[in-house]
């Protein structure tokens, strides 16, 4: 049992980080965004590990993503003080998540009262959380969008957090999603979805060990274009598989 700055211990690790994140140099496995993409479709996570190198992101859409970024920067500071767990590796903008996870697991055991990124593993599948505050009894956790509303995708992505913060131990009362309000002044509007969000956990583990394996295989998935290749977001290989199936259906014809 690990305790608070207040000698209460507020929660326990089940397991040590290292045995289930696997060792030193290890890849992990799914991250809140891969599993995400996976849902909207298998073979977009597949092509992510294989193929990245065919993505095509357009300019306004690689647009939104830096200022959902900045957005996200901003809000770090919507309760005041805190510490960032994000590291670098050596000479990169990659994330270090063994780093990561190492001095989130010492900001909890010292007690911090708002931990931006906090970093958590379990089997090898991985989160970072934009803001964990603590309560008296746990800890609250809130995912920044940058979006007026709330959409059942962030939803999702925060049931995905809460399964994977939950199986490495930690107490979890409320979840949140901060979306951009109207007053630039103080734009950041927390909507709770603590309900919404921890019912997706089996859900979760329904879909998580599938994704896993259907990513590390070495056969490329294949799935025809669809309404997936839209909803909930354009996808980036688009052109890609498209291509393949008008290549098929030329080569169908010449038959």
């Amino acid at each position: 049992m690990l305790e608070s700055a207040s000698g209460k211990g507020l929660y326990h690790m089940k397991e040590d980080l290292s045995s289930v994140c696997g060792k030193e140099g290890e890849n992990l496995a799914l991250t809140k965004t891969s599993f995400m993409r996976g849902i909207q479709c298998p073979k977009m996570l597949w092509l992510d590990k294989h193929k990245p190198g065919l993505q095509a992101i357009p300019p306004e859409v690689q647009a939104r993503l830096e200022a959902g970024n900045e957005f996200g920067d901003r809000a770090m500071g919507m309760f005041g003080p805190y510490e960032e767990m994000t590291v670098y590796l050596p000479g990169k903008k990659i994330p270090d998540k063994k780093a990561m996870l190492a001095k989130t697991k010492d900001a909890l055991a010292r007690g911090v009262e708002v931990i931006c990124e906090a970093a958590f593993c379990s089997y090898n599948n991985y989160c970072a959380v934009d803001i964990l505050r603590k309560t008296a009894t746990g800890h609250d956790f809130y995912e920044v969008k940058n979006a007026s509303e709330v959409h059942e995708q962030f939803i999702r992505d925060a049931g995905f957090q809460y399964f994977i913060i939950t199986r490495s131990g930690l107490k979890i009362d409320r979840i949140f999603i901060v979306t951009h309000g109207p007053e630039e002044s103080n734009p950041f509007v927390p909507v709770e979805i603590t309900k919404e969000a921890k019912g997706y956990y089996t859900w979760v583990n329904e879909h998580i060990w599938n994704l896993n394996r259907i990513q590390k295989q070495a056969e490329e998935i294949e799935i025809a274009p669809g309404e997936q290749c839209s909803s909930p977001y354009d996808c980036w290989y688009k052109d890609y598989c498209l291509g393949i199936r008008q290549a098929e259906q030329i080569r169908m014809e010449g038959v």
